[in-house]
């Protein structure tokens, strides 16, 4: 499913105009996969998709908006996979997995443009000025555990996830470069979730030994 879609029942004419936007949505990310997101242009986009130029400016005021479209999307599915995952009485470390594992997912799945989409997203500047959704919802994941005493009271859970979403873009950045020689995306960022656990899991605390060390 794609970001344009939605999830209320449509009608005759909201369903024809969802098929164009998917259309001129789907051509754009097969360019972006095939020759790249700066040498695609609106007019090649439009001509893949069998429509007027025009009818792109209906639906997207610039060639930047479809990456916003692809970003939007993920955030969606993120959302809807991880409010299900809250809902559980798992605890944090599994809330966390399943986090990175959908992020992985989305990308290995989508192998043939991810990588171009990836590159396009940080030249728009995106990383910048969207909202950073996979923060927030690593930061309530975080204050989640941590209400339940599963992370240490003096863990900033929005310093985490902030934390925790700058590291997934680093390894993402770096897997689209070169997909086919990186480590794979799940195994990375599971590597990278361990690191982190290691330091924000509350640890019981141990007493320390008298000096001496045995009984009397």
């Amino acid at each position: 499913m794609s970001a344009t879609q939605s999830a209320r029942p449509l009608g005759r004419r909201e369903r024809s105009k969802q098929r164009v936007r998917d259309a001129i949505y789907s051509a754009a990310l097969a360019l972006f996969a095939e020759q790249g997101y700066d040498r695609t242009t609106i007019d090649q986009i439009t001509e893949h998709a069998d429509v007027a130029r025009g009818t792109f400016f209906n639906y997207f005021q610039r060639k930047e908006d479809l990456v916003t479209a692809w970003a939007e999307d993920r955030a969606v599915r993120l959302e809807a996979c991880m409010e299900e995952s809250l809902h559980s009485e798992d605890d944090v470390t599994v809330h966390l997995t399943r986090c990175v594992t959908a992020l992985a997912e989305f990308n290995e799945a989508e192998l043939a443009y991810a990588p171009a989409m990836v590159e396009a997203w940080v030249k728009a500047g995106r990383p910048l000025t969207e909202e950073p959704y996979t923060g927030r919802i690593f930061a309530r994941i975080i204050e989640e555990g941590r209400r339940q005493g599963q992370i240490s009271t003096d863990v900033d859970p929005l310093r985490v996830g902030n934390l925790l979403r700058d590291s997934y873009l680093g390894v993402l950045y770096r897997w689209s470069r070169d997909p086919a020689a990186a480590a794979p995306l799940h195994t990375e960022l599971r590597e990278l979730l361990r690191i982190v656990l290691d330091g924000v899991l509350a640890h019981p605390r141990v007493a320390p030994s008298r000096a001496g060390g045995g009984d009397r």
